[in-house]
């Protein structure tokens, strides 16, 4: 049982992914098209398409050079990136992408990330394994799908990535009218060993969490399953969780960031945050520095795009996305 409840989410005044605080690191969260191969029925329009909309992959190339030239000008050496979509692995040119990433032999520390809903064989996935071998930590959120894949298959998987040393979680998002069937699933992948983590769901904008959760619910979310971390993966597993601080400069600790939506933990308009500066992310065309902030993207893949050179306050009534409130956010009195 952890013990997420009793921190004073009210009074914290700083917190940050360990793995962000006070590094070289930059993370890079990149949606590279809408096209998906499902088309689950409670999928939001905007999050998916039936066509392919990718760009050229010397687009993604570029784009990906300049990020990582810009980071380092900033004084970032090391290097996370972070691939979603739309289905990523959907993309026929995804394999290149994954290629010109690894080789570049310069950053120390260098890491990938990416959320699937896992549809390719597993001899795609022996190919990813083998292609992202040099990288020091590879991890995959894994997205299950009832209306299009088969529950043992999907465990199955799971598991070959894990023998293949990538870490991997089952991240589902938690739809209100349909609870307790998803609950009752992710015990069963639990009981496979497969680390599982409930998400409520938010509204289509990414702005704020859904309506509609009994408290009960609420509660599982909160306190979650137990997370199994392989020996092999402790050391760079315990740089992942979020370091918080209250005004009282007390630390406290959550394993990750998706925790946050079920405590109402994501106002942080006036906080002085990394996104932008440490951090940006790529939807389709735009470059931005966050999912969540309302402003102006910082430009476009086709058409340039330039980086903060400092942190900027946060301008967003609302934080929901994971990949936006691990970054480094300070709360300064006015």
């Amino acid at each position: 049982m952890n013990n997420f409840q009793k921190i004073p989410w009210n009074n914290i005044t700083e917190f940050g992914q360990k793995t962000l605080l006070n590094t070289n690191l930059f993370t890079v969260s990149w949606i590279l098209a809408r096209f998906c191969n499902y088309n689950c029925s409670y999928c939001w329009p905007y999050a998916r398409s039936s066509t392919p909309d990718h760009q050229k992959l010397e687009v993604y190339l570029k784009t990906l050079d300049s990020i990582k030239a810009q980071a380092r000008a900033n004084g970032f050496t090391d290097f996370h990136f972070s691939f979603s979509g739309g289905e990523p692995t959907a993309y026929k040119y995804f394999g290149e992408i994954i290629d010109h990433y690894c080789s570049d032999a310069t950053p120390e520390y260098q890491s990938i990330h990416m959320t699937t809903n896992l549809s390719p064989g597993s001899k795609w996935w022996n190919k990813w394994i083998e292609s992202t071998n040099a990288l020091q930590r590879r991890s995959i959120t894994a997205s299950y799908h009832a209306e299009f894949a088969n529950e043992q298959e999907f465990g199955d998987k799971c598991l070959q990535l894990m023998k293949g040393g990538v870490y991997v979680t089952i991240n589902q998002v938690m739809v209100p009218e349909m609870f307790q069937e998803l609950y009752e699933r992710l015990q069963r992948f639990a009981a496979r060993g497969i680390n599982v983590t409930l998400k409520p769901q938010s509204d289509p904008t990414a702005s704020f969490v859904v309506h509609g959760y009994q408290q009960d619910q609420i509660e599982k979310m909160q306190t979650g399953f137990p997370q199994r971390i392989p020996e092999a993966f402790k050391g760079i597993i315990s740089t992942l969780g979020v370091e918080l601080i209250d005004d009282k400069g007390k630390k406290y600790y959550v394993d990750q960031a998706e925790r946050f939506n079920a405590f109402g933990f994501n106002k942080f308009k006036g906080w002085t945050c990394n996104a932008g500066y440490q951090g940006c992310v790529i939807r389709e065309n735009e470059v931005k520095r966050s999912y969540s902030c309302q402003d102006e993207p910082l430009g476009t893949l086709d058409g340039g795009f330039e980086l903060f050179k400092a942190p900027s306050k946060c301008i967003t009534p609302s934080c929901v996305s994971s990949a936006d409130s691990k970054l480094p956010k300070v709360k300064y009195e006015s």
